[in-house]
């Protein structure tokens, strides 16, 4: 266990950006997001970011490849940015176990090599959720705010920061930061027993989840309850561009007039042009988009993924949803009981 006064926390980013990039959570236009630290950046007094730290590693478009043509002939011009080490602090546990989720997606055989290279290169920093909100239900996933994750854990106890790795990739960057001392770890359980506390307050701790998974699909895919679930859904697409753990996107090629480039977006279930084809699309009805939405996160993921949900209540579809419809009222409306 590391530490470091809290009033040396921009000697520390500065340590830190002297060797990688480094991006920390601060304000932007009223809103916090992830941005690269420069001299003075403070870091904000949000719990979390409006997006995810998913964008460092899933950006929200990227260019993949280019072409030129000549005649018959095409050639491929290698766009990609080789890469460079980075490190990305005050990642909340949330946002933390969101990235095995995307792990199983995007590095399963054949892995895609953008986004591998990506993690390869990150190095995440965690910190503690001192003061967890009411739309956080984490705990419903078995994530644990109080033990962040990551490659390095951090808290923020009394006057001090406290930092411990938990991957070799942590150990060099701790290694590399000579103005850290040795510590204990007494504040850091005591800051712990503060957070579990809190959160046996927070509204949203007992949501139930019996019921979805691969032995309920048909169950849950024909109720009755989706018509009303989804009667007011504008079909904007928020929740998924705001979810830490939503992986679809499209491809598309431009022609700039000086060759062709592809470039990967995001893209969102919830749009009626979503897998668009000659055909038409195979989702018509925003019924049937949402319901796909959260069938994936509930029932589709799971069933797959050895009962591991593709949601890690994170809480942003709830206060960004502008009609004010989420996971946590799918769930209650389609879980076991409700009527």
């Amino acid at each position: 266990m590391k530490k470091l006064n809290r009033s040396r926390i921009q000697e520390l980013f500065a340590a830190i950006a002297a060797g990688q990039r480094l991006y920390i959570p601060a304000d932007n236009k009223g809103q916090a997001q992830f941005l690269p630290w420069v001299e003075g950046l403070e870091m904000t007094g949000a719990l979390n970011t409006v997006r995810s730290a998913k964008d460092l590693f899933f950006p929200q478009t990227e260019e993949l490849i280019g072409f030129q043509v000549k005649g018959r002939e095409i050639q491929l011009q290698e766009i990609r940015d080789p890469g460079e080490p980075f490190v990305v602090f005050g990642v909340r546990a949330c946002d933390a176990a969101s990235f095995a989720i995307l792990d199983q997606v995007f590095l399963s055989e054949p892995a895609d090599t953008f986004y591998e290279a990506r993690r390869n290169h990150g190095t995440v920093v965690t910190l503690a959720c001192g003061r967890p909100e009411e739309t956080c239900f984490c705990t419903v996933f078995g994530i644990d705010p109080a033990v962040p994750g990551g490659d390095v854990s951090g808290w923020f106890a009394g006057e001090a920061l406290y930092l411990q790795a938990a991957t070799e990739k942590g150990e060099a960057l701790l290694a590399s930061l000579p103005m850290l001392e040795d510590a204990d770890d007494a504040a850091v359980q005591a800051e712990q027993e503060k957070i579990r506390t809190v959160l046996e307050k927070l509204p949203l701790k007992d949501l139930n989840l019996t019921g979805f998974d691969g032995e309920h699909l048909m169950e849950k895919f024909n109720s009755p309850a989706w018509a009303s679930l989804s009667e007011s859904c504008l079909g904007c697409g928020t929740c998924t561009f705001v979810c830490p753990t939503c992986q679809c996107y499209d491809i598309r090629d431009f022609d700039t007039g000086h060759g062709v480039r592809r470039f990967r977006c995001w893209d969102s279930c919830m749009y009626s042009d979503f897998t668009m084809m000659a055909h038409g699309t195979n989702r018509p009805t925003q019924l049937e988009r949402f319901r796909q939405r959260f069938m994936h996160k509930l029932v589709y993921f799971p069933a797959d993924h050895e009962g591991v949900y593709g949601c890690v209540g994170c809480g942003r579809c709830l206060t960004r949803c502008p009609i004010s419809m989420n996971i946590v009222k799918v769930a209650k409306t389609l879980g076991e009981g409700a009527k």
